[in-house]
């Protein structure tokens, strides 16, 4: 820390004299001297103990606690706050004096607020703003002190140069004078500067960016460039949550047309230290008081507490009891493995609502990312596959390539609520496919060749192809996503806008009711947001379930089943299913019992968790798949006669090869006095089995094998 941009900040020096100025100076910096050599707790003097550590260990920094510095002397503490430009150059000279006698400098920085908040009042201040780096550039040489030579006369000296975006200009002349008569002055502008004898040191610049709880709605995330200069470059990527100290301070902005930049600036932070939030958001770094443990550990011992968190899940939404368990199984999230071969396992749970507009799907995704510890709700439509990975810039000024990362780079260690999925284009969705399984976006881009990390669980919500769930197609015809995509996801919904007069009276009373105690907060049984939010950080961060051998085992018996009965289907059918079923779909169900078994808070997986998760994954993927008229096996004998004697005339009134619309063909049918659901029904049995070719939409060929 050797100065800063004296030229382009500006702040009031209350000494009077230059003489008085030094000597307020050294007795800053002895007292500086004198609470690191002499301040300890117990019989450790940790400041002493730290320089010598770091010195050993080549680190040249030194964090320093200001309440320590409080309770030795108030009057540095004041000092900082008022003046700290100059007076942490002291504190480092300070330091730089303590060292010589036991053998490293040091600062550290002080009050927090968020990017939000910082006004231009606090220009040359000390402050502390917690954030997200979005991009992070090339670590350059920054000259700190430049050694130039005269052209001329070759006569060398020092010249200083400003920190930060701070420069240097060279003196236009040369100092020497004529030593004889006769001798000429050296010419205007001789100075060339002698880059071998310069001094510099590393400096990256990084850009951060406003944590999403933080950003009011309707407004956009506000950034703040750094300047991270020797030890404190190289230490944060894209994606990296974090708490930022340093001096408030200001460049000279770029000059437009018609304008003067004079009394223009852009604000910058001159960094003095990084504290990465390993954790994930920055609340999750606060830890929980003993009151708070001692209530979340009570809730987990209750035996009705997975009844209470689902009863929590979004209880102003109607019905939809297993979504709002597999939305409770995301929210928490299974265990987190790396294997001995450095492989990692994910634990994070994605889920897929699809079907029907107007069945609160939103408003699931809405209430998962407000709860969510860290949460990020992006809509399909506005979203491109950069804005959702990662982007490479190109810096204007100095013309270098920088990431920048995106939603599912940011909601790193949280959710990403994706709502109308399927309207994002097809090649968008293919940029998230390693983002979900591996949980790692790779970049290699004009040059740049790096993986960020994107450990976040996706909520997506889609509509079917016909805007509603047509009961009378295949799955796959009703659902336009590739394989490819629909593995990844843990859980599929299909969401259903049934017509049921019961069931609509008790959806109206529901929904009456929730307009009617808008002012209530929770209702009996239920756990409060803030609680409910607090009992998920506090399972994600301490509690890693793991199976227990019996409820292994278990877990073999029931993915075999589901592997014996998808072959079935194929066989019968000639048809796989929509949604696969792979191994992928085993490591889902260890997923959701080690969640439901993090709910409780218990150690190990037991049976009951393994039952539950197999329930849920019935009554959603397998669901699912086997949607629409594709489980004609399952019919009663009277509709099943009625379906081959529909086939049968079919067969008998239309030749082999002829061409025919498929309404041609309803038309028919319907004149026979058969259903139209039972006919289209047989005619998706028959484009199945190959009986019948789609040539054109609503065209089919008709032939036999």
């Amino acid at each position: 820390m050797s100065g800063w941009d004296q030229a382009e900040i500006f702040y009031s020096d209350p000494l009077t004299s230059q003489g008085d100025a030094d000597n307020q100076r050294l007795r800053l910096q002895r007292e500086f001297q004198g609470f690191l050599d002499e301040y300890r707790e117990g019989n450790a003097y940790i400041y002493r103990d730290q320089l010598a550590r770091h010195y050993r260990q080549n680190q040249y920094c030194l964090q320093v606690d200001l309440d320590h510095l409080s309770g030795y002397r108030d009057s540095l503490v004041e000092a900082i706050r008022k003046n700290p430009v100059e007076t942490l150059t002291l504190f480092e000279r300070a330091a730089k004096e303590v060292t010589r006698k036991i053998v490293t400098t040091g600062t550290e920085a002080t009050e927090g607020e968020t990017i939000h908040d910082i006004q231009s009042a606090q220009m040359s201040q000390l402050i502390k703003v917690p954030g997200i780096i979005v991009s992070a550039s090339p670590t350059r040489a920054k000259a700190t002190e430049l050694t130039i030579q005269c052209r001329n006369c070759r006569e060398t000296k020092k010249w200083p140069v400003k920190p930060g975006f701070g420069g240097a200009q060279l003196p236009r002349t040369c100092d020497r004078t004529p030593v004889a008569e006769g001798d000429q002055r050296c010419p205007l502008d001789p100075f060339l500067i002698v880059a071998d004898k310069s001094r510099c040191v590393d400096q990256q610049i990084l850009k951060i960016q406003e944590l999403p709880e933080f950003v009011p709605t309707g407004e956009m995330p506000r950034h703040l460039l750094l300047i991270a200069d020797r030890y404190l470059t190289d230490r944060v990527i894209p994606g990296t949550r974090c708490t930022v100290s340093g001096v408030y301070t200001v460049q000279s902005g770029k000059k437009e047309r018609g304008t003067s930049t004079v009394a223009v600036r852009r604000p910058y932070i001159q960094v003095f230290g990084i504290q990465v939030d390993s954790a994930g958001s920055s609340q999750s770094q606060q830890g929980f008081d003993d009151a708070t443990e001692e209530r979340i550990r009570n809730l987990a011992r209750e035996p009705d507490v997975y009844k209470k968190i689902i009863s929590s899940t979004a209880p102003s939404i109607f019905g939809s009891e297993d979504i709002k368990k597999a939305v409770a199984c995301l929210l928490f999230g299974g265990s987190t493995k790396v294997l001995p071969d450095g492989m990692r396992l994910r634990g994070d749970i994605n889920v897929l609502l699809l079907g029907d507009p107007g069945t609160a799907k939103s408003q699931i995704l809405k209430f998962a990312e407000q709860v969510s510890p860290i949460g990020v709700y992006t809509s399909g439509k506005g979203s491109s596959a950069a804005g959702l990975t990662a982007s490479v810039i190109r810096d204007a000024s100095s013309r270098e390539f920088y990431l920048e990362g995106g939603a599912m780079v940011l909601a790193d260690g949280g959710i990403v609520c994706i709502d109308e999925f399927d309207k994002m284009r097809e090649s968008d969705r293919v940029a998230i496919h390693e983002a979900m399984e591996q949980q790692t976006i790779s970049i290699a881009k004009a040059g740049i060749t790096t993986t960020l990390n994107s450990r976040a669980s996706v909520l997506a919500a889609a509509n079917s192809v016909f805007g509603r769930w047509d009961d009378t197609k295949e799955a796959d015809e009703n659902i336009e996503f590739q394989s490819t995509i629909l593995s990844r996801f843990d859980l599929i919904f299909v969401v259903k806008d049934e017509y049921n007069e019961e069931r609509d009276k008790r959806l109206a009373r529901h929904v009456l009711g929730v307009h009617l105690n808008a002012t209530e907060r929770t209702q009996e049984g239920e756990l409060d947001v803030p609680l409910y939010k607090k009992y998920i950080q506090y399972a994600r961060r301490h509690c890693g379930p793991r199976l227990s051998p019996s409820a292994a085992e278990k877990l073999k018996n029931h993915f075999v089943q589901l592997r014996q009965k998808a072959n079935l289907q194929f066989q019968e059918t000639a048809k796989r299913a929509a949604i696969p079923l792979t191994v992928r779909q085993l490591e889902a169900l260890v997923r959701i019992s080690e969640s439901l078994a993090k709910m409780k808070l218990e150690p190990f997986v037991t049976e009951e968790d393994v039952d539950e998760a197999f329930r849920l994954f019935q009554v959603s993927t397998m669901s699912a798949a086997l949607a629409g008229h594709g489980t004609e096996n399952n019919t009663d004998q009277a509709s099943m006669e009625q379906l081959l004697t529909i086939e049968r005339q079919i067969k008998q009134r239309f030749p082999v090869g002829s061409k025919v619309s498929e309404q041609r063909i309803v038309d028919h049918m319907s004149r026979r006095n058969f259903s139209e659901a039972m006919i289209r029904k047989v005619l998706g049995i028959m484009l199945r089995r190959g009986e019948l070719e789609h040539k054109m939409q609503r065209r089919v060929l008709y032939r036999v094998r």
